[in-house]
């Protein structure tokens, strides 16, 4: 069995550290030294868990177990910033089972929440008030043999079957900062707990702990904040690609029976997005009485008018679409981006002390959108790489780079290579998109170019002087029944922060917001936060326009770390715990 941590880490003396709100203090941090550190209790965090645990103890049975993992005071810890379990997680979803069925390969028997098979699908092009059916489904776009699932609920199981077998994950506890030294990755720092909006330690102050690991796991999920600033500094995306990310929103609804048949599958594309912007819906037919409905719309847009969510609410205007909710009732809704810039923007997955998994490190299909499957794969890669470290007593990225080897023999890196260049084929346009995916799919995954580049979504923006179209306000009115404004979907996403907290958003200087964004881009944070974070509002003493940061509705999409035209924008975890929480979803 491996053993979770002891509660009683040695202390590490006084050390200064910067706050969220960057005012240095002295906390006395206590460090605990572990084997292997999980950082994300997602399908890759999770994955990685059980079957590292599971290689341990079948070694062990075999009298074969050697190195580190001998240790009566072997350490596995897994660490994940929700309250609960599969609070922040967020998918349309459809599980295709090929990582799971290697993972644990008695699914169905262990009663894990996916009980929906796919048994229709269709793919339409939707122009405003009409709809046509594309005749043809690439194979790749295929469901055949997929399920539905609620990724809150599958992973809530997966956790379950992590604890049975000695793997408990310890949630509330966010990752703050790495710890790099001497170009080695050591651990992190988890958040402090216990400052009010100034910084200043409340009564209740917990300073955050020093996990320092031999081997750490990052499997954050799109956009990691640990993972973005290892990846800086550590420089492990040299040669790489640059991300390309979506931003989708999802809404839950109930809906009479009969409405659409469980196990349908339709994709769109075009309205409302049109056929200069990357991106498409999905329509899930979950149940015959519960649908998942979803935009997903590319970051790299030019009219700094866009709106995820606004779109998202003109979609549903669609007659057809419409229709289908006719009478229902929407009971959830969320916000996440989605990685999609495929196998040349992942970065190095290794280096001394660090392996990268799941949609941190780029293990999405981006032709498909879908990566359940892949983060999975991505866990137990991870977990074989680290469980060869243990047994060498060599956590060196001689050793780690194993992990990169493993990757390229297996089924998801000949998935990968198959749509390497499908998002950047989209640059220009829906048209030409197509015409290079057609091209693509003939050629293996090359198409027309070897490699094709990208550039940062948000350096797509243009200024309103380049877009004369774009000085007009999009304004949009909500009826509260087909459509809903930011802070009623807000409120069905059941974020909850710690409201006298350091703002977990940084803003690098402010003073962009009130001058220069507001002429040269007219504030596009206003429009592309799906949540109503961040606001122009009169200042009472100077009669001007300042930014106010509404924290408390963030919910953790991070499309403001992306899509910011000035990269003036950092996302932090808030308060361990702190955030949505995705029931169903």
């Amino acid at each position: 069995m491996v053993r979770s941590p002891v509660s009683n880490p040695s202390v590490d003396g006084r050390n200064l550290a910067v706050t969220k709100t960057g005012i240095i203090v002295d906390i006395e941090r206590e460090s605990m030294d572990v084997d292997v550190l999980i950082v994300g209790a997602g399908p890759a965090g999770l994955a990685a868990a059980i079957h590292l645990t599971n290689l341990i103890e079948s070694s062990r049975e075999k009298g074969e177990l050697k190195g580190a993992a001998t240790s009566d005071e072997f350490t596995l810890m897994i660490i994940e910033k929700s309250a609960e379990l599969g609070d922040h997680m967020l998918s349309g979803a459809v599980l295709d089972p090929k990582g799971l069925d290697e993972l644990i390969p008695d699914w169905h028997e262990r009663n894990a929440p996916i009980t929906t098979e796919i048994k229709k699908e269709g793919l339409f092009f939707l122009s405003e008030n009409g709809r046509f059916r594309i005749p043809y489904t690439p194979p790749s776009m295929s469901h055949h043999g997929c399920y539905f699932v609620s990724l809150n609920q599958f992973v809530k199981w997966l956790g379950k079957v992590a604890e049975e077998i000695g793997a408990e994950p310890f949630t509330g506890m966010a990752g703050s900062s790495p710890i790099i030294e001497d170009g080695c990755f050591k651990g992190i720092i988890t958040d402090d707990k216990g400052l009010d909006k100034d910084g200043k330690q409340k009564s209740n102050f917990e300073p955050g702990m020093e996990l320092r690991a031999k081997v750490t796991i990052l499997a954050e999920g799109p956009r990691g904040s640990l993972t973005k600033e290892t990846v800086r500094e550590l420089n492990l995306d040299d040669g790489r690609n640059p991300q390309n990310y979506l931003t989708g929103v999802k809404e839950l609804w109930e809906i009479p029976a009969g409405r659409i048949e469980a196990g349908t599958v339709y994709h769109t594309l075009g309205y409302p997005l049109g056929t200069s912007q990357y991106g498409g819906s999905w329509i899930y037919g979950m149940t015959d009485e519960l649908l998942s409905i979803g935009l997903a719309s590319a970051l790299n847009y030019c009219d700094p008018r866009f709106d995820p969510h606004g779109a998202f609410q003109d979609f549903k205007r669609h007659p057809w679409i419409s229709s289908l909710l006719k009478n229902g009732k929407m009971i959830r809704y969320g916000a996440k981006t989605v990685g999609e810039g495929g196998f040349f923007a992942m970065p190095q997955l290794y280096h001394d002390g660090l392996l990268l998994a799941g949609e941190c490190a780029g293990f999405l299909n981006s032709m498909r959108l879908k990566g359940i499957h892949l983060a999975t794969k991505a866990g137990m890669l991870a977990a074989e790489t680290a469980f060869d470290a243990l047994n060498r007593e060599d956590y060196s990225t001689k050793v780690l780079s194993g992990y990169d080897s493993r990757f390229r023999k297996s089924w998801a890196f000949t998935e990968l290579w198959q749509v390497r260049n499908f998002h950047q084929g989209f640059e220009k346009g829906l048209i030409v998109g197509l015409i290079n995916t057609g091209a693509q799919m003939m050629s293996g995954g090359r198409g027309f170019s070897a490699r094709l580049t990208a550039q940062e979504d948000h350096l797509s923006m243009q200024k309103l002087t380049e877009m004369p179209t774009s000085k007009l306000p999009i304004e949009r009115k909500f009826d509260n029944e087909l459509t809903y404004d930011k802070l009623t979907d807000v409120y069905a996403s059941g974020t909850r922060h710690e409201e006298n907290q350091p703002s977990h958003l940084h803003v690098e200087d402010t003073s962009i917001c009130t001058d220069r964004c507001t002429e040269e881009y007219g504030n596009p944070c206003v429009n592309f936060c799906p949540a109503s974070v961040y606001e122009m509002v009169e200042d009472e003493e100077t009669g001007q326009k300042r930014l106010q940061i509404n924290a408390s509705n963030c919910v953790h999409c991070k499309t403001c770390d992306i899509a910011d035209p000035y990269g003036n924008i950092s996302w932090v975890p808030p308060e361990g715990g702190g955030g949505p929480v995705y029931a169903q979803m």
